[in-house]
């Protein structure tokens, strides 16, 4: 009986959704069309690696427009932000460039419209997350979140006739649904989004692990901490009863979470570059796995528009 790895799983899809190839696309472009220092309002997307490769082709990471100079190139992530960051951006004259993901985006226009309408909003998500401060930045006021089902209870909306549920994009679907239904309890007319506002990426990548995870011994997530959607993939497996790690790069795999354990499962948030997942190949592999596989599932054809002004 060997204690090696025989097989890796990889999940189909993983990696790099839409909104991320998009965001990465914008900000490169920038650097080609108009040259060295780009400025980045937050990390374009959670991820280490592609915050450093950018950083060495002459982006810059901030967080405060103090530190954007008068007349520079400004590009806002792809997590969004509020409508004080854009106007204090416009006031002080940048070159703009908006790499919020159009699923982020189509949220804060449902927010914008139905505020106009009278509305209040209960917002499903992590607080302190920039998409989460991006959409309740929408508005002055009016938005209550809540992150699980025990602060549904606290919710005092100023009225409870028109009350409408958003939530962050990159939330677990079940987790987000067991809340929704808790907000649907308290207040049964609470308008629900008209399609989910979880996007198709994190909701394809989840259902992934959720067929992966009982053919497993061990599941490997590639993501970085910052990363919600990659750490709402791990923590759905171990929910399933597989062992989970979510690793950064290939250097952070320890030998023994394979001792035993024949079928590795391999997955990626949506932030995740593939050349990281071939670096965990390679690792596992030097481990002793021998065979590849890869899962059948949904291929992803979605693709969203460049803004004007980056189109080569």
């Amino acid at each position: 009986m060997t204690t090696a790895p025989q097989e890796i799983l990889l999940a189909e899809p993983r990696g790099f959704c839409a909104g991320v190839d998009r965001a990465i696309e914008i900000v490169e472009r920038a650097l080609h069309k108009f040259g060295a220092p780009i400025y980045v309002r937050h990390e374009i997307v959670h991820n280490t690696y592609v915050v450093n490769d950018l950083k060495a082709k002459g982006a810059i990471f901030i967080e405060s427009l103090d530190e954007v100079p008068v007349g520079a190139t400004l590009i806002f992530s792809a997590h969004g932000v509020s409508r004080a960051v854009q106007a204090e951006a416009a006031a002080r004259g940048f070159r703009i460039f908006d790499a919020t993901c159009p699923l982020v985006t189509k949220v804060h226009v449902e927010v914008a419209k139905l505020h106009k309408e009278g509305y209040e909003f209960i917002m499903i998500g992590h607080k302190g997350h920039p998409e989460v401060e991006g959409t309740m930045g929408q508005l002055d006021g009016g938005i209550h979140l809540v992150e699980e089902v025990a602060d549904v209870a606290r919710v005092q909306p100023a009225q409870t006739l028109k009350l409408a549920v958003v939530t962050q994009t990159t939330l677990s679907v079940d987790d987000a649904a067991d809340i929704a239904a808790a907000i649907k309890a308290r207040f049964p007319n609470a308008r629900q989004p008209k399609q989910q506002d979880i996007c198709y990426a994190t909701q394809n990548r989840q259902d992934a692990v959720k067929i992966m995870s009982p053919q497993v011994d061990v599941m490997i997530v590639v993501g970085s901490p910052t990363s919600s959607n990659s750490n709402r993939l791990a923590e759905l497996a171990r929910k399933l009863g597989c062992e989970s790690y979510m690793v950064d790069n290939a250097d952070e795999l320890q030998a023994h979470w394979f001792e035993g354990r024949q079928r590795v499962g391999l997955t990626a948030g949506a932030s995740a570059p593939e050349i990281l997942v071939r670096q965990v190949i390679e690792r596992i592999k030097a481990l002793g796995a021998v065979s590849v596989r890869k899962m059948d599932g949904i291929e992803e054809t979605v693709k969203f528009p460049l803004p004007k002004g980056l189109k080569l």
